[in-house]
């Protein structure tokens, strides 16, 4: 017996989401849509009972994985985000054997996800609760329970393990009743809230941390806020870098005019149908053909890599070789994981006058691994999602379309998209890797991740294609039947 034979029983019925059974009218999608938003945003504001509050072990990579430290939704999408990468790495190997053009293949590659995902969970919050503390139970509530500190962590486990599955049959029902996808609306949500922080944050200058944009400059504009001489070093440096925010409100800007031209960069294949005279149309390739989500997946690799030598460091604390890692207040800040830790605007700049080698190694390592990570990737997401030239050119097929030219014929249009898809393909992973990895580098407003807003803003972009589409076919319902 294969594999699939003996995994099918139990991976086709895992617990799934039932898909419309018909077309579902898109305020209806709007509606699911928000209301799933809806219920994300209250469940990061349901924290864990029986924790204590502590330093946040996802980091810088919070706005990637989206959730809230110390919620229900602590773990937010890595889960599906780790299990999404095994299952890429799997299938670019060809080791699953699974063509998800099949029904049944398709069915056992959703379950298979879905049981990878309940893994991850158990992976992630098992050593996050009981392996060195990093999230910590509360004595207090453990005397007031009376199970000791050991059942206070079951009791935290078992709300992550909730909230995980939460997130993935959230992410389902988004996919399947709503508009766009559930990991990239809750990115956006969680990005959102921080850029809107960002701006307006009034309180938070008295314990060190940053006041809003606005709020700083009106307060600098009324002299509630001294910055020193304005062309001073101090001065400038306070406004460019400090208070003022200016380059962060740069590099914001920067990013959302970079992303935007670059979803606007296209080849664009001719169309022509071939019963209808006269329909005419295009097959656009974009730049970034294959999105940004892969750099989610690139992002999530690099989170784990810290997040195992974070529990390699509190199970081994002074035992640590110095080569693997020397830990300060939870961040590695020599040895191996030091230079593997992504840079980011709050240190790269502090740290390079007195290590510009370390640094320069740490840019080097980051560009190399969102470059080079970005196109492979990108590469496997556009064959597992069936956007690779054989599947495009099937789907051209059953459209009833064809390249004016050209047979019509699978084959010949598989080989004309081979001259495309494949190398913007890769061309765009990188892209987005450059991106990133410079975005980082500069700062945003409101200390997000240069990543996390270069995903936010592709992500809504897409989304706004997604809903302008939406509403043609609701106007249209023709086309609807036409592109299926």
């Amino acid at each position: 017996m294969t594999w699939k034979e003996t995994a099918a029983p139990v991976l086709t019925r895992m617990p799934t989401v039932a898909r419309p059974e018909g077309h579902v009218p898109f305020r209806r999608k709007l509606g699911w849509t928000a209301g799933v938003l809806v219920l994300y945003f209250f469940l990061t504001n349901v924290f864990l009972y029986g924790a204590d509050p502590g330093t946040d072990v996802f980091g810088q990579f919070r706005s990637i994985l989206a959730g809230q430290q110390g919620s229900v939704l602590h773990l937010g999408i890595g889960p599906i985000v780790t299990a999404s990468i095994v299952l890429q790495l799997l299938g670019g190997a060809d080791l699953l054997g699974l063509d998800t053009s099949n029904p049944r293949d398709q069915a056992l590659y959703q379950g298979l996800q879905k049981l990878l995902v309940v893994v991850m969970i158990c992976l992630t919050g098992l050593p996050m609760v009981f392996v060195g503390g990093l999230l910590p139970a509360n004595e207090a509530v453990a005397q007031q329970l009376g199970v000791g500190l050991l059942g206070v962590k079951w009791i935290i486990f078992a709300q992550l393990f909730v909230g995980g599955i939460l997130v993935l049959f959230m992410d389902e029902v988004i996919s399947k009743w709503g508009v766009g996808s559930g990991i990239g609306l809750f990115i956006v949500a969680g990005v959102s809230q921080q850029l809107i922080g960002g701006f307006i944050q009034w309180g938070g200058l008295s314990d060190g941390g940053q006041l809003g944009f606005f709020v700083a400059w009106a307060q600098i504009l009324t002299g509630q806020l001294s910055i020193g001489p304005p062309l001073s070093a101090s001065g400038l440096q306070a406004i460019f870098l400090g208070q003022g925010q200016i380059l962060a409100l740069l590099t914001t800007l920067l990013i959302f005019g970079v992303v935007v031209y670059a979803e606007s960069v296209r080849v664009e294949i001719p169309l022509s149908h071939a019963k209808v005279k006269g329909a005419r149309g295009r097959f656009p390739v974009k730049l970034i053909y294959a999105s940004v989500l892969p750099m989610i997946l690139v992002r999530a690799l690099q989170a784990n890599i810290q997040f195992f030598g974070r529990i390699l460091n509190s199970q081994l604390g002074g035992g640590m070789p110095a080569w693997l890692g020397v830990y300060n207040r939870g961040q590695p800040t020599s040895g191996l994981f030091y230079y593997l830790a992504p840079i980011n605007s709050t240190n790269w700049l502090s740290e390079l006058s007195t290590q510009p080698f370390d640094v320069t190694i740490r840019i080097a390592i980051d560009l190399t691994f969102m470059v080079i990570g970005g196109a492979i990737f990108a590469m496997f997401w556009v064959e597992t999602t069936g956007m690779g030239p054989k599947e495009t050119a099937k789907q051209i097929q059953d459209s009833g379309m064809q390249i004016p030219g050209f047979r019509r014929n699978p084959g010949v249009m598989e080989k004309v998209l081979e001259r495309y898809i494949p190398q913007v393909t890769v061309i765009g992973g990188a892209l987005v890797g450059l991106l990133a990895v410079g975005a980082n580098m500069l700062g945003t407003i409101g200390q997000v991740s240069g990543t996390g807003l270069l995903l936010t803003v592709s992500i809504t972009y897409k989304l706004y294609e997604e809903i302008a589409e939406e509403q043609l076919m609701e106007m249209h319902p023709i086309m609807r039947d036409m592109f299926g």
